[in-house]
């Protein structure tokens, strides 16, 4: 009834929707059939829980199958109508992206269908997953990061793409987009706070490099010269003694958890005597230390119900996603 192949390069949640849709087609399930339990295909394939119930949370929204107490899984309908079928290649998975991918989940229309990938900044890895999905997609949503000449891999693909999250100079124009502006995102943020970020007399931005856009640092670079304020822009904390009276600005939540940590150690409290600002806001931020971490960050929820407007409207807009400073108790 559901059958995976190990050897395919294609993903098992993907196999687990298209053997369902499969055996639909070929009238091997009707509706109202029994469909295995999740705890049976993992068992039997040898899965994660999380995969399975993702392909069939997926089937729930598309109305194929359903579930009752005392009767588990079965087939709701077999009038299959999907629409599009996406490919969704992100950098990594970590909790902001997780709500970017959850809410473009609750907001795409009926029909469709997403298969999520990751390239954890790896360019071999990228371009193998890119070129295994041509053909296999009608719909390419994909997050380049800082990757160079990309634009011959991606123009070659038969489908509908948008670049998501950072815009590389060589795919601006050609695609439809939702990205952010790092640098004016980051400068705007600090120009907001400047009455708070004023009762510290020397700003650090921690900016480990990388993977991390640069326009972070050109933001904070362009805020300091323009205020004349006295600034510092280093790799780590490793090694560093913080002190009374500077402001940090953290890119990594591990160089965020450090600072906290050795700020607790010192006696020095964020928010009056030292001052922590950091990217990207997650549901932790609000509540750690005492009273909460000031956030330099977009909104990944809408960054993801515009994303799914922008798919099921078939336009090739390109659109500067809003961020903000957050401004909590650290500040």
């Amino acid at each position: 009834m559901i059958q995976i192949n190990p050897a395919s390069p294609i993903s098992k949640y993907r196999q687990i929707i298209q053997s369902v849709l499969e055996s639909i087609n070929n009238k091997t399930l009707i509706t109202g059939d029994k469909i295995p339990s999740i705890n049976q295909i993992c068992k039997e394939w040898n899965l994660s829980r999380d995969t399975v119930v993702n392909a069939y949370n997926e089937l729930k929204m598309l109305g194929i199958i359903s579930s009752a107490p005392g009767k588990g899984f079965y087939i709701a309908s077999s009038n299959i109508k999907v629409t599009n079928n996406i490919f969704l290649l992100f950098d990594e998975l970590n909790g902001f992206k997780e709500d970017l991918y959850n809410s473009f989940l609750e907001n795409l229309p009926k029909g469709a269908v997403v298969d999520l990938y990751f390239h954890y900044f790896n360019r071999r890895f990228f371009d193998q997953l890119i070129k295994e999905a041509q053909g296999n997609y009608n719909t390419f949503v994909i997050m380049p990061v800082k990757f160079k000449d990309t634009y011959p891999l991606i123009n070659q693909l038969t489908g509908r793409v948008v670049i998501l999250d950072q815009l590389p100079e060589d795919l601006a124009g050609h695609f439809a987009s939702i990205y952010q502006d790092f640098e004016s995102d980051t400068y705007e943020a600090l120009i907001s706070g400047k009455k708070l970020l004023s009762r510290y007399n020397h700003l650090v931005m921690v900016h480990p490099g990388g993977k991390e856009p640069e326009g972070q640092y050109n933001g904070f670079l362009k805020y300091c010269h323009e205020t004349k304020t006295a600034h510092e822009l280093i790799g780590s904390l490793k090694e560093r003694t913080i002190k009374k009276g500077e402001a940090y600005l953290v890119i990594d939540d591990r160089d965020l958890v450090w600072l906290m940590k050795e700020a607790k150690n010192a006696g020095l409290k964020p928010g009056r005597d030292l001052g922590i600002v950091s990217f990207n806001d997650k549901p932790l931020k609000e509540v750690s230390g005492s009273s909460g971490i000031t956030t330099i960050s977009t909104d990944f929820k809408l960054m993801g119900k515009t994303l799914a407007k922008l798919i099921a409207e078939k336009t090739n807009t390109v659109i500067k996603n809003p961020s903000s400073l957050i401004i909590r108790g650290s500040l």
